[in-house]
């Protein structure tokens, strides 16, 4: 190999700076015990997908048993995924698409009228990156209500969407957003006002 394909060779085999064998989650709260939580991810793993699509209100109500608080009016894919459901709001006539991920290990907080569209993620959990055990960091997500979040949208622990944004398909949202913008990019950015028209 010469000396200028060497330069561009990625070093493979440095010693890593993290030991995942040190992980440790011991301080974090689930907010129920393992048996519950075991239980939650078998009915949404066999009941939840096999309700069809207009038997919305079976799927609320089955959050809802789990200790989800889901307002009037909500509409809920079979496809939607929630870690822990008791750590989830989400308010009236809101909907929530195809394969969208609530990654709910702190709370996540939807307002009312929202749309969460197909395939986003929301993460309400990360690791430390300067943590050679890769300790876990987690904060809650909140939605304001009037909020449309597009197609493929992912947006991370600690962030705020402030009422009646709008954010682009295949954003990525790694800082609070303000109230009535359009917003889009990775990573998200505003970009103008949200009119409406009247009527």
């Amino acid at each position: 190999m010469d000396q200028e394909s060497a330069k561009l060779s990625p070093v493979l085999d440095a010693k890593p700076l993290v030991d995942l064998r040190q992980y440790d989650q011991a301080g974090f709260d689930r907010g129920r015990p393992g048996w519950y939580v075991m239980l939650w991810w078998l009915v949404q793993g066999v009941l939840f997908p096999l309700t069809p699509h207009p038997f919305n209100s079976v799927r609320c109500q089955l959050l809802r048993l789990f200790g989800a608080r889901i307002g009037k009016e909500v509409l809920i894919r079979p496809t939607a995924r929630f870690t822990y459901p008791w750590k989830v709001e989400i308010g009236d006539y809101s909907w929530i698409g195809d394969d969208v991920v609530f990654y709910s290990l702190e709370l996540i907080q939807i307002g009312e009228q929202c749309v969460i569209s197909q395939k986003s993620y929301l993460c309400t959990g990360s690791h430390d990156a300067q943590d050679p055990k890769f300790g876990l960091v987690t904060a809650p997500i909140a939605i304001g209500n009037g909020v449309w979040i597009a197609t493929d949208c992912f947006i991370g622990a600690g962030v705020q969407i402030e009422a009646n944004a709008l954010v682009g398909a295949r954003s990525s949202v790694f800082s609070s957003l303000p109230e009535q913008q359009v917003c889009w990019g990775t990573p998200c950015r505003p970009r103008y006002p949200r009119k409406f028209r009247d009527g």
